[in-house]
């Protein structure tokens, strides 16, 4: 995982510009060069006095699903929506598969699909007619009335989509009648009628029940697994991000983290133990954790629940919690792990930037 401070990125995990010797050379090794590359991208806005994006690079690989995340204001947007070239950068290079955001942004288009944090539908249309349209705006098919007379590739296609994503029943039905997980379902076919290399989301769940988010989760799963799709998120529900090969966290306009959520969780956030023992058995805890060299403090009574909550914290990898614990000799009444999640590793990270740009 890379930790970024400030400008200076770590570019150890950031993979050379597909149109370089390296990336050819990588090619021919076989590995894969990324289906997404950014670097060093910069956007200023006419008349602003900072960089809405300020030098930020990443990679990401064909078939990964890769999150990104940071507050309001942090360049998520700004960043996505340069990637799906509906916004120009001001300086650095973006490719996706192989192909320049700037100087190709037709050819980008072909290679990628994406799905709005407010849906982008024709409510006044069916399901099928809105794929349909889509087909037909991406050059897939001429255009045809009917949905018969549709070449039988597309009718196949559409049928394949809807099975996997359980609408097949409600292609012919107008979408106002359409819930809200039914659209973002028919925007998720919509979006791979063209066969994009990389679906980028944009808050795909935002507004949906969690049975919507959850299903919509396991559809998702299954087109990737079917199709190779790379997904590309952006989403304020860190849960979801917890499924990603790779994270990368912004805070103003920079990129402050980058690496899978194991790797950002044990690296930014301890893991710790919480112990305690008879008030009688104290001293002897004391004695025994200070003879055994491991990272110990005594909590404040603030920091305690009441009067019965864990007196010690011991800072303690993963690995040595098991030893730790066999090796103790005092009879122990509380033991309980606290295990980082993505949550704790996103607040440290970003609050941590904002004290420094402070």
């Amino acid at each position: 995982m890379n930790v970024v401070d400030g400008n200076n990125v770590d570019r150890g995990d950031v993979h050379p510009p597909m149109g370089s010797t390296a990336a050819l050379d990588s090619d021919r090794d076989g590995v894969h060069p990324p289906v997404v590359m950014v670097d060093n991208l910069v956007k200023r806005y006419d008349g602003a006095s900072v960089n809405a994006v300020d030098g930020v690079s990443f990679a990401v690989q064909p078939g990964e699903l890769f999150a990104l995340l940071g507050p309001n204001g942090a360049g998520k947007t700004t960043t996505i929506s340069i990637l799906t070239t509906t916004l120009r950068p001001t300086s650095g290079r973006v490719e996706i598969g192989g192909h320049d955001v700037a100087d190709a942004a037709d050819r980008v288009r072909a290679e990628a699909g994406i799905i709005f944090q407010q849906p982008s539908l024709d409510l006044n249309l069916t399901a099928e007619e809105n794929i349909r349209l889509h087909a037909v705006l991406y050059g897939l098919y001429g255009f045809r009335p009917g949905y018969r007379l549709m070449p039988a590739a597309y009718r196949t296609q559409v049928g394949e989509l809807a099975d996997i994503l359980g609408i097949e029943d409600d292609l012919f039905k107008p979408v106002r009648t359409f819930s809200g997980g039914m659209k973002r379902k028919l925007e998720i076919i919509r979006s791979l009628i063209h066969k994009p290399r990389v679906l980028f989301l944009d808050e795909p769940t935002t507004g949906l029940d969690p049975q919507s988010r959850r299903s919509l989760w396991a559809y998702l799963r299954q087109v990737r697994k079917e199709a190779g799709t790379t997904l590309f998120l952006t989403t304020h529900y860190l849960e979801e991000a917890e499924r990603a090969d790779t994270i990368c966290i912004l805070s103003n306009g920079r990129v402050v983290s980058i690496g899978g959520p194991d790797d950002v969780k044990s690296d930014l956030v301890e893991r710790y133990l919480l112990l305690d023992c008879a008030p009688e058995h104290r001293d002897a805890l004391r004695a025994e954790l200070a003879s055994r060299d491991v990272v110990w403090r005594e909590r404040s009574q603030d920091e305690r629940d009441g009067e019965d909550a864990a007196r010690f914290r011991v800072d303690v990898a993963r690995r040595e919690i098991h030893a730790l614990l066999k090796a103790i000799d005092t009879p122990l009444t509380v033991v309980q792990t606290h295990t980082p999640t993505l949550e704790d590793a996103y607040l440290q990270i970003v609050e941590h930037t904002m004290e420094e740009d402070a």
